[in-house]
């Protein structure tokens, strides 16, 4: 694989994570039965989400923590991070200097779980659907880049792409490009309902209510032929309607390990008093939370509001005030943790000043005070985004310059509506899907973005995007990402709050728990045992 320069030297030097505290009784389970896992994550079927588990509609962190355990990629990213390896594949390179054809080997063997062949024609046909489904919600911008996928016999799969893309190992290595069946997922249209069928370490049956699901049972694939090694015969990811819940079934010793979300209160609690038979594990977290705006709403359309609300927020008041140790401020879409970031937010407007957002909004002729509605999630984020909202509203309003109101709605509403434009701002989480500055930057800005945001910059999108994924070296695309992030503030979009960091809280007697978890907040139930 000729792409030995493509290092992420800031992210790899992350991702051994620490143990913040540790106990030494028996723990919360006799060696027998499931691993039990809990999760405040939710999976609604509704008229706007009819396919939420589906890989050509699902693009969260939760979606596709169960579609990693049941679908399997071409690629991965390797336990501790690095450059993607073969997953299903057994082997994959560049064929070309320009990096735009792109090559896999299927392993021989491969089956679904329910013994079919897993092909070449498979893959294609895997990619080509969501690419060709294009749903507003799914993750077709990851691969809107290919021009058409060529296959040779059942084992060979060829990528032309249409501009070079040094970080398409790292797209195949996502749910977006998970393999599926033809027989069990439309060609045109999403599979409706909650099951999910693939080669995988795992499958998959779950438990629903009320279309909702409240578990998700995973059970070793004996079929599996892959590179992950899976410790456990047997998974149950148990869905809580939020953090207290999920806290309160590990004290009773109902789950052996509770993920996302845990509160700021769960971590520091444990932190300061820690448990005899309670481990909490600190993780290195790359994801980030920031204000999304509908540019071309009448309330914000003209940048002068938007630069004034960065020119207002105090980010350290925020992260320190509702999220304690587990946030710290954030100055740009890039976490700092990232190769490539730069504080562009933190040089463009320095620290808060509403002196100078009032001028900000004079010389643009706004009459103030500015009023709109600022929205949240409910039950997407965790327990305190509604905490961290009205500590937003209080900043703004106290200026005089800004008369806001929040509103919150549950995620399986928030989001269609964010999508459809029904809000003029409103409040994001980002989990990236490969730790690679690209996956910060065109994914607001680049075409068929995340937040089907009608804000365009056709620098970014004609020039910058495209000029950063030619380099092999990403340390070397650094100037690039510097004039993309100042793009961003300048005309902000978007308006970066914090990144966080990440706690798991496990019984004792669970192994694996460091790892269980990665830096995109990705779950890898495989790596789950007993001592």
């Amino acid at each position: 694989m000729n792409r030995k320069t493509l290092v992420l030297p800031a992210v790899v030097g992350l991702l051994a994570p620490v143990l913040a505290a540790c106990g030494a009784s028996d723990g919360g389970s006799d060696g027998s039965g499931a691993i039990v896992v809990g999760t405040t994550d939710q999976f609604v079927a509704s008229d706007d989400t009819p396919a939420p588990l589906d890989p050509a509609i699902g693009y969260e962190a939760g979606v596709w923590n169960v579609l990693r355990q049941t679908v399997q990629t071409l690629m991965h990213v390797p336990r501790g991070g690095g450059l993607p390896v073969p997953e299903a594949a057994e082997s994959c390179t560049f064929t070309d200097t320009a990096n735009e054809s792109y090559r896999c080997t299927l392993r021989a063997g491969l089956e679904f779980a329910d013994g079919g062949a897993v092909t070449a024609e498979d893959v294609k046909y895997s990619i080509d659907r969501v690419i060709r489904i294009k749903s507003t919600n799914g993750p077709v911008a990851l691969l809107n880049n290919i021009d058409t996928i060529e296959t040779k016999g059942d084992r060979e799969v060829i990528f032309h792409l249409r501009t070079p893309d040094a970080t398409f190992p790292y797209k195949l290595a996502t749910p977006a490009a998970g393999i599926v069946q033809q027989d069990k997922y439309p060609a045109t249209s999403p599979r409706s309902g909650f099951q999910v069928d693939g080669s995988g370490p795992y499958t998959m049956a779950p438990e629903v209510k009320n279309d909702q699901v409240v578990k998700v049972v995973f059970t070793k694939n004996p079929r599996y032929k892959g590179d992950l090694k899976v410790l456990n015969d047997k998974v149950e990811l148990d869905l809580f309607p939020d953090a207290t819940a999920m806290g309160k079934a590990l004290d009773e010793k109902k789950i052996d390990m509770m993920t996302r979300t845990m509160s700021p209160e769960q971590a520091q609690q444990m932190l300061e008093k820690p448990k005899d038979d309670i481990k909490l594990t600190e993780m290195p977290g790359l994801a980030i939370s920031y204000l999304g705006f509908d540019t071309e709403d009448p309330a914000v359309k003209n940048k002068a509001v938007r630069q004034a609300m960065a020119q207002i927020i105090d980010r350290g008041q925020i992260a320190s005030e509702v999220y304690g140790t587990t946030a710290e401020p954030l100055y740009s879409l890039i976490p700092s943790s990232v190769t490539g970031h730069t504080n562009s937010f933190f040089n463009k407007y320095g620290e808060p000043s509403t002196a100078k957002a009032a001028a900000i909004l004079k010389d643009a002729g706004i009459h103030t005070p500015v009023k709109f509605t600022l929205h949240y999630t409910t039950d997407h984020y965790g327990e305190a985004t509604a905490a961290e909202f009205e500590a937003l509203k209080k900043q703004f309003n106290d200026t005089g310059l800004f008369d806001i109101s929040v509103e919150g709605a549950p995620w399986a509403k928030y989001r269609p509506a964010e999508v459809r434009g029904d809000y003029a701002a409103y409040g994001m989480g980002w989990f990236p899907d490969f730790p690679d500055p690209d996956n910060y930057t065109a994914p607001f800005l680049d075409k068929d973005n995340f937040l089907n945001s009608p804000y365009r910059s056709t620098a970014a999108q004609k020039t910058l995007i495209p000029e950063s994924r030619r380099e092999a070296d990403r340390s070397a695309a650094a100037k690039t990402f510097k004039q993309l992030q100042d793009i961003v503030a300048e005309d902000v979009p978007v308006l970066p709050v914090w990144q966080g960091k990440q706690y798991v809280a496990s019984r004792e007697g669970l192994t694996g728990v460091e790892w269980a978890v990665n830096s995109s907040a990705d779950l890898q139930l495989w790596e789950l045992g007993r001592s």
